[in-house]
């Protein structure tokens, strides 16, 4: 064998390295027009003293406009292949006015369905959910009626104009052979998760808008702690109104629609529990931590140097923890497959929400300093590192859905490659065992 070839030999044999971070399919750009919309928005909203109804509203509706154009002008989405619509493809307006007679028929069952559900679910009729309810009672019956002019534009320049929304169509109306239950099932899920979050979502979107909307403003420039805590519900305000925009936003044309809902019961579980009306870790929940605790405001009040670092600290992670859902501009969903980011706090963390907001927690509220004794200390710290393992949990549960893309298979290896937790356990002498690693996985 010459020099040569056995060089050759040994390059093959070498793991491929991938020198650059993949392409995201959401840039930073459309996100940062939202967050910067919002911004304006709320000195708009402040300036004239709105009601903090209408300033939602405001806040929902000019960054989705804003995000709107942007993806369309500038990152020109429509024209991506991923959208599943080719504008050279014009399918006969007899074929698309029938296939949209099915979709209205599924989309009007869709909207049927997920009324009786929250009719006949006890969480729903909490007061919480009046401004939601109000809301969807007028915008819903709207999108509605006028959804046979989306669904015929898209529909005469899609690929595949028979979709999960067609089938479901052709099962409401007993035509039972021609369904797919694959696609059925998919589509089921998709709105299932918009119906859900949606809810949620608008269930404490009124208090974040309100609160931020009485805010002293002077009282925060002049007081460090003061002026911490009003960053902390600004960004919380950013995480909650781009993350009910990206609900809304599920637009084929846009490339936000649901490619796929997570298919795994495990996802489901561990998502789920995080939220009402199965949340298991809110008060009184059986993995409630903050049994005697009290926030870091009360613990530090002795202490103000230690509280302003203290505090600074827990002003980057939530900040880290909005700008994972501000990144995704439109697209942002929980148990969704919309598109792989890699840009923002992705390029850095795989998982940068859910690290920084269970390290948040242990922050916040201080388990490991409790009123009631050590025992409960104990307790907390315990049930608190059971929700982390939750939140691991799904971590894991969505990237074995992601994985089924091979773009997100290319960004799990970058990334274990070039992450910021990468970096850190290299500089501590653990790059035999990475490679080690590597070679196995």
């Amino acid at each position: 064998m010459t020099k040569t070839t056995h060089v050759s030999a040994c390059l093959t044999s070498v793991p491929h390295v991938h020198l650059s971070r993949p392409v995201s399919e959401v840039s930073e750009v459309t996100g940062l027009v939202g967050a910067l919309t919002l911004c304006i928005l709320f000195a708009v909203a402040k300036l004239y003293d709105m009601h903090s109804t209408t300033a939602m509203h405001l806040f929902l509706g000019g960054p989705a406009f804003a995000m709107m154009l942007s993806a369309l002008l500038i990152e020109k989405v429509h024209l991506r292949e991923t959208t599943g619509l080719d504008f050279s493809l014009r399918h006969p307006w007899w074929d698309v006015f029938n296939i949209m007679r099915t979709k209205f028929v599924g989309l009007g069952a869709t909207f049927c369905l997920f009324v009786i559900a929250y009719f006949s679910i006890n969480t729903y009729k909490s007061p919480a959910y009046g401004v939601y309810f109000g809301s969807a009672g007028i915008v819903a019956p709207l999108i509605w009626l006028l959804s046979p002019i989306y669904i015929c534009l898209t529909t005469r320049h899609m690929c595949e104009p028979r979709d999960g929304l067609w089938h479901f169509g052709k099962l409401v109306c007993l035509d039972w052979p021609v369904v797919d239950y694959a696609q059925v099932k998919q589509y089921i899920l998709a709105w299932t998760v918009k119906a859900f979050f949606l809810a949620f979502m608008a269930s404490i979107l009124p208090g974040a808008v309100a609160n931020i909307l009485n805010a002293d403003i002077a009282v925060a420039l002049r007081d460090p702690v003061k002026g911490i805590q009003f960053l902390v519900e600004m960004v919380f305000l950013f995480d909650i109104c781009i993350g009910t925009i990206g609900y809304l936003m599920t637009f084929r044309l846009l490339d936000s629609h649901i490619r796929s809902a997570n298919p795994f019961f495990t996802s489901w579980v561990a998502a789920l529990v995080c939220y009402p009306p199965f949340l298991i870790m809110g008060s009184g929940g059986p993995l409630d931590y903050r049994s005697g605790t009290q926030e870091w405001i009360v613990w530090f009040h002795m202490h103000p140097t230690l509280m302003t670092i203290w505090g600074t600290a827990i002003l980057i992670l939530a900040t880290v923890y909005a700008w994972a859902t501000v990144v995704f501009g439109i697209r942002f969903s929980n148990l969704t497959h919309r598109g792989i980011i890699t840009t923002g706090p992705y390029r850095f963390f795989q998982h940068p929400a859910y690290l920084s907001k269970n390290l948040m927690w242990w922050l916040v509220h201080m388990p490991f300093m409790s009123m009631a004794g050590t025992a409960d200390a104990v307790r907390n710290c315990i049930l608190l590192l059971a929700i982390n393992a939750i939140y691991f949990a799904r971590a894991k549960t969505e990237e074995r859905h992601l994985m089924a893309d091979s773009s997100y298979r290319v960004y799990a290896e970058w990334i274990a490659e070039n992450g910021l937790l990468a970096h850190i356990f290299k500089a501590c002498g653990g790059r035999r065992f990475h490679k080690r690693r590597s070679e196995v996985g």
